[in-house]
C-alpha cells in the first residue's frame, strides 16, 4: 500500500535558496536603489563618489588592511580571478589547488590558456580537500577558499606561512562576508557582489596586498594583456582603479545595490554578525542531516563544511542502488517538487557536481526560513521515493 505523504503546514517566507545569484537582503525593495545616479557618467563627481563609497565600505566591513588595494573590476568574480592569473603568474612556478568546478577551471586556464610549464596540480574529489601540507609556498599558489559547487572550504589560513616567497591568489567568492579570512596570509582576494550580500551580477572585487602590487610593478608577463586586465602603466600601478576609476563602465544601479547591501551588513552588526547568521543557517541544515539517514553532507570532514553553499547527497539505499542517471533524476525530482510547491527555488546540485541538493545558507537568509524549509525536504524526498516505488511495482 502506498504511503500517504502530507505536506508541512509552514512555508518559508523567502523561497530564494539559490547559490548564485543569491537572495537579496531581508526587507529589500527597489526603493532601496532610488539614490542611484542613473543616466550620469561614472566618471562624474557623483559616480566616483559612489564607487569610492562601495570600496570604503568593503574595506570597513571585511576589515581589509589599510595598505591593501581594493578595486571594482569587470566580469564578476571570474573577471577578477582572470585579471590576477594573467597579470601575476609566470614569474615563478605555481601550485594549483582544485576540489570542485571553479578551482578546476582555474587549473585549465593556467595550463591550457596561459600554457605555463612549471605547474603542480593538487586535486581532490568532490567532498574532500587536497593535502594542503604538500603545497610549496615558495611558489605562487592559487585556490578557492570555499568551493561553491562542492560545499568544501579550507578551515582556516593556518596552512599558509607568513614568510612565504610566492603569492597566494584566493578565489573567495562564496566566502567573503561569511567566513573569517586572514588577509595577512592572502595576497590576492576576489569575489563578486551576487553571493553572500545578494548583490547584482556583472561586477567583481579584486583585493591586492602590497606584495601583489610589488609583483605587478616588477614583472611583465610574456603574453599580451587585454585592456580590461591591465593594472599598470609605465611599470606603476594604476591607482585610479582602486579609488573608483573603473577600467570599464560599471552599472551605477548595481553599484547602488551593492552599497545598500553593505549598509545592511553594517547595520546588522558587521562581519561577525554576518558569519553568525550563516553559521546559524548552516547548523539548521546540519542538524536536519544528522536526524535523517537518507541524506548526508557532501563534505566529508565537518571542519571543512561550508556555511554558505551547503551541498548534500542522497544516500538512501533504494536511491543509491540506482545508476548515476537515475540518481540524478531522483534528485532533480525533489528539486522540481519543491519548486512546484513554491517553497524553494534553484537548489539543485551544480551541473558538474555529484547529483544532490545545494542550499544557500548565507547571511541574507533568515534562520526561520531555513527551519521552515527542512520539513519540506523530507516531504519532497518521501513523495519522490513513493513515485519510485510505484514505478518499480
Amino acid at each position: 500500500m502506498t504511503k500517504t505523504v502530507t505536506p508541512p503546514d509552514v512555508r518559508p517566507n523567502n523561497t530564494h535558496f539559490s547559490s548564485g545569484p543569491c537572495s537579496k537582503r531581508p526587507g529589500w525593495t527597489l526603493e532601496a536603489l532610488s539614490d542611484a545616479p542613473l543616466g550620469r557618467s561614472h566618471r562624474a563627481k557623483i559616480g566616483k563618489a559612489k564607487l569610492k563609497q562601495a570600496i570604503d565600505l568593503t574595506r570597513e566591513i571585511l576589515d581589509v588592511p589599510a595598505d591593501y588595494r581594493i578595486g571594482i573590476v569587470p566580469a564578476s568574480d571570474t573577471g577578477a580571478v582572470e585579471m590576477a592569473l594573467w597579470s601575476l603568474l609566470g614569474e615563478r612556478g605555481v601550485d594549483m589547488l582544485a576540489w570542485e568546478s571553479f578551482g578546476a577551471g582555474w587549473v585549465t586556464d593556467v595550463v591550457k590558456q596561459l600554457k605555463l610549464k612549471d605547474v603542480r596540480k593538487f586535486e581532490a574529489d568532490y567532498g574532500l580537500l587536497p593535502n594542503l601540507a604538500e603545497v610549496d609556498f615558495d611558489r605562487d599558489v592559487v585556490f578557492t577558499w570555499n568551493g561553491t559547487t562542492s560545499g568544501v572550504r579550507v578551515p582556516n589560513a593556518d596552512f599558509i606561512p607568513a614568510d612565504r616567497k610566492g603569492l597566494t591568489i584566493c578565489d573567495a567568492t562564496s566566502a567573503a562576508f561569511a567566513q573569517d579570512m586572514d588577509f595577512s596570509k592572502l595576497d590576492v582576494v576576489t569575489f563578486s557582489w551576487q553571493k553572500v550580500l545578494g548583490g547584482e551580477g556583472g561586477h567583481g572585487m579584486l583585493i591586492l596586498s602590497p606584495r601583489a602590487v610589488e609583483r605587478l610593478e616588477s614583472y611583465v608577463p610574456a603574453w599580451p594583456l587585454p585592456k580590461i586586465f591591465r593594472m599598470t602603466k609605465g611599470g606603476k600601478l594604476i591607482e585610479g582603479i582602486f579609488t573608483g576609476e573603473t577600467i570599464n563602465t560599471p552599472s551605477m544601479l548595481c553599484v547602488e545595490d551593492y552599497i545598500d547591501a553593505l549598509n545592511w551588513a553594517k547595520s546588522a552588526g558587521g562581519l561577525k554578525a554576518l558569519i553568525a547568521r550563516a553559521d546559524a543557517n548552516a547548523k539548521v541544515i546540519f542538524d536536519f542531516v544528522a536526524a535523517n539517514d537518507w541524506i548526508e553532507n557532501l563534505a566529508v570532514d565537518p571542519a571543512t563544511r561550508s556555511n554558505t553553499s551547503v551541498c548534500l547527497k542522497i544516500v538512501d539505499p533504494a536511491v543509491a542502488a540506482l545508476d548515476a542517471d537515475a540518481q540524478a533524476a531522483f534528485a532533480k525530482g525533489i528539486v522540481s517538487i519543491l519548486e512546484k510547491e513554491g517553497v524553494a527555488l534553484d537548489i539543485g546540485a551544480y551541473r558538474d557536481a555529484p547529483s544532490g541538493l545545494r542550499i544557500w545558507a548565507g547571511a541574507t537568509i533568515e534562520e526561520a526560513d531555513m527551519k521552515a524549509l527542512m520539513p519540506w525536504l523530507s516531504y519532497a524526498f518521501e513523495t519522490q521515493k513513493a513515485a519510485l516505488a510505484k514505478a518499480a511495482a
